[in-house]
């Protein structure tokens, strides 16, 4: 597999693909980052303050160039998930390897944004089984965590099915220096 930054793999199983985000993504993915019973769930801890609240096409496309060009900066990667049966991308998933000080230090942090009616453990646990297994060798390391906040009962089921546990450690902001809490790590 060539690096990451270099071509974004494809995966896919019966029910999903993931491959690299498009601008064609935009009409599919506002319906995704506008729907406002999915932002509780979106992972924004250490964004410069964006909550990824994108109610407009102008809006999401903007967004969309942003994580083309972060891509090209080698600071992410953003996959749209698109589920076969509708041909209808119905999420994303962002991974990067983090290096920070801090117990996170050179690990691979997945954020997994969906469709709320989407929110349910078996979703979430298929789409982990994709990403996860190829993520170690992508990224370069041998932990990968995602945020599970409290209330998120699907959210939880779903990455404990996929063998991640709850952290009791706090992931320290590069930007903000503010300590998150509620993230869940699998390691290799």
């Amino acid at each position: 597999m060539k690096p990451v930054y270099e071509e974004v793999p494809v995966f896919e199983n019966d029910n999903y693909l993931l491959r690299f985000v498009t601008t064609e993504d935009a009409n599919d993915l506002v319906k995704v980052y506008g729907d406002k019973n999915a932002l509780p769930f979106f992972n924004s801890d250490n964004c410069h303050g964006d909550n990824f609240y994108y109610s407009t096409i102008e809006r999401m496309n903007e967004a969309i160039q942003f994580w083309l060009y972060s891509y090209k900066e080698k600071y992410f990667v953003r996959w749209a998930i698109v589920e076969k049966k509708s041909n209808t991308a119905i999420g994303t998933i962002e991974l990067f390897h983090r290096t920070a000080e801090d117990y996170f230090n050179h690990t691979g942090v997945l954020r997994l944004d969906l469709r709320s009616d989407l929110e349910k453990a078996e979703v979430i646990q298929n789409i982990a089984g994709l990403i996860v297994p190829p993520a170690y060798d992508l990224f370069d390391t041998d932990k990968i965590i995602t945020k599970v906040p409290l209330y998120a009962i699907e959210r939880k089921e779903g990455f404990e099915k996929s063998g991640f546990t709850k952290s009791e450690e706090f992931m320290i902001g590069t930007n903000d220096k503010y300590a998150y809490k509620d993230y869940w790590e699998i390691t290799k």
